[in-house]
């Protein structure tokens, strides 16, 4: 369902959409009269996350992999509002998905010493190039909003900082597939936060935490309710804050 843009409806939209954090995401900014495009790869599996949401929310074909996908996201956001008010790069994966096992069976395969160089492709292609990508092809619908905001869903394990500290008990877990992807991600940001400095389109990254999702098995500490909580807040912060990298509690977190 469609639903025209008013005064009180902002546009955004949220990539990977359709399930997890992402779906939280939505949830709280069609609360808070967003116009959701809710991002799925399957088409049919974000009408159903949007059907969920309500009438605010707009289910979009959107494989941040697939370049005709993104593009024709683009212009149909542009037909419809002329502007995008906040990005969410929320689509991620921890895995290319060709093996079973636990967490901590997954995460000693990618380990750097004897990590699959093509599932490092893979993971880092939806991670870091298709964020990229996504933004690229967004940007100029956020140069049209007044107060526009790009959030990207990073993680802890993407601090290098924090990587390189004895006493952080994560530390161990940092690889070179899914970790250091985010620690790309992270890059990114930085750099657009330069890039953009001075502009009216500001840019966080923001940490869920150790969220219970299929990212980890579902084997996380925490729930998609708790750790959407740091992502909505900085999704609907429109204070001006750009360059920063938050986690849970509103902790912040050293690049």
């Amino acid at each position: 369902m469609r639903v025209m843009k008013t005064e009180k409806n902002k546009v955004a939209l949220v990539t990977g959409a359709n399930t997890g954090v992402g779906f939280q995401i939505a949830k709280a900014l069609a609360e808070n009269n967003y116009t959701v495009y809710v991002g799925a790869r399957n088409l049919e599996k974000g009408k159903n996350a949007a059907s969920q949401l309500g009438e605010n929310a707009i289910a979009i074909e959107l494989d941040v992999t697939v370049e005709n996908t993104i593009k024709l996201a683009a212009k149909a956001i542009e037909k419809e509002h002329g502007l995008l008010d906040l990005l969410v790069n929320n689509a991620g994966i921890s895995n290319a998905g060709t093996r079973q096992g636990t967490m901590e069976e997954m995460l000693a395969a990618q380990m750097p010493s004897v990590a699959s160089i093509s599932e490092m492709k893979a993971v880092w292609n939806t991670n870091v190039f298709g964020a990229l990508a996504v933004t690229q092809a967004f940007i100029p619908l956020l140069r049209n909003a007044p107060s526009p905001r790009i959030v990207n869903v990073s993680s802890g394990l993407g601090s290098l900082t924090m990587n390189q500290d004895p006493s952080n008990p994560y530390r161990k877990s940092f690889d070179v597939v899914y970790g250091a992807s985010k620690a790309a991600m992270n890059a990114i940001t930085v750099s657009l936060a330069n890039e953009l400095e001075g502009t009216n389109i500001k840019i966080n990254a923001v940490s869920p935490g150790f969220t219970a999702t299929a990212l980890n098995n579902f084997q996380g500490t925490e729930s998609v309710e708790e750790g959407s909580k740091e992502p909505v807040r900085v999704a609907l912060d429109e204070s001006g804050v750009s360059g920063q990298f938050t986690g849970p509690n509103q902790e912040h977190f050293p690049w």
